[in-house]
């Protein structure tokens, strides 16, 4: 894991007036403590995203709970659950019990039509996925329908293919957000919504850092793309290899710009490339692989909280005397 980046109150108040010039402000609300607001950034890395479930779970052992969640492709689907209230150890369960199989992800995913994934494969990418439907099939039960009925604020990061944007929901039909978020091009069909015409967010802001600032004193960013590692000696590509090893390409770049913007308090960043991007149906291996990270994340969280709080005091004693 990376060691913490720190922004000084400095660079928070500079990054406050670019952003009042570019029109892009957020009031900051009004404060009834001394607690930081923590606002988190969940990455997208299809199967990988996986990953973000043992973070989530060391902040609710830490007692920690976010201002601000911002999600991108898998990470807006996770993302909307844990603002829904979720804990990590259901978020777990929940994806162990969606996820477990092929057979289980193909049952959810087409029913009768397909009962293993590996057909789909075989079929190549010819068969496109409608990400509403997916939305629906993975989600729980009596999931809300708008981001007004959400626990806690969420943004969910899509691309608008026309404006070639951006497109960013915090209001309104939450599925439908989501859905667009997670559209992986080629994977699966672009989703009409509100106006737009919506892929993968992680074709412009993979690591939404921006919004998971919006209004919080400590930025936690989880880099779930993975790092080219275990694809150095590698020569037997594949074409799925090459698709999404060249997304995390540009995805790698896209986030290097948005950390230099706005650069997060913790940061982590595992080493997974050992996963396939779609290899869901190995979950249990994929959240067991960063279990071993919880700590080092822990401790870094925990040292941020504390300098956050010794500034506040010191500014608390200042301001009396």
């Amino acid at each position: 894991m990376t060691a913490p980046l720190v922004q000084t109150p400095l660079q928070r108040r500079g990054q406050a007036i670019v952003d009042r010039l570019r029109g892009e402000f957020r009031e900051q609300p009004i404060r009834t403590g001394s607690e930081p607001r923590i606002g988190v950034a969940l990455g997208g890395g299809s199967a990988r995203g996986l990953t973000h479930i043992p973070y989530i779970e060391a902040m609710d052992e830490m007692g920690v709970k976010p201002t601000v969640i911002a999600g991108t492709s898998i990470g807006a689907l996770i993302g909307a659950g844990w603002a829904n209230g979720m804990s990590g150890a259901e978020l777990r369960e929940h994806s162990f019990s969606v996820l477990g199989t092929m057979r289980i992800i193909a049952a959810r995913l087409w029913g009768a039509q397909i009962r293993n994934l590996g057909n789909f494969f075989q079929l190549g990418l010819n068969v496109q996925l409608d990400a509403c439907r997916v939305v629906d099939a993975f989600l729980p039960d009596d999931f809300p329908h708008e981001f007004k009925d959400l626990k806690t604020r969420f943004y969910v990061v899509a691309t608008d293919f026309q404006s070639w944007h951006q497109a960013v929901f915090s209001e309104g039909a939450l599925r439908s957000a989501i859905a667009g978020s997670l559209a992986i091009p080629g994977l699966f069909k672009p989703v009409p919504f509100a106006n737009h015409m919506l892929v993968d967010g992680g074709v412009v802001n993979p690591l939404p850092l921006d919004q998971a600032a919006a209004d919080t004193d400590i930025i936690i960013g989880i880099d779930v793309n993975g790092d080219p590692s275990e694809q150095l000696t590698k020569t037997n590509h594949n074409v799925i290899d090459v698709w999404f090893g060249s997304a995390q390409i540009m995805m790698h770049s896209l986030t290097a710009h948005m950390m230099a913007a706005y650069p997060p308090d913790v940061y982590v960043r595992p080493h997974l490339n050992s996963f396939g991007a779609l290899e869901f149906w190995r979950v249990r291996e994929i959240v067991a692989h960063v279990e071993k990270d919880k700590d080092n994340f822990k401790r870094a969280l925990e040292g941020r909280i504390e300098s956050f709080m010794r500034h506040e005091e010191d500014s608390m004693r200042a301001e009396a005397r």
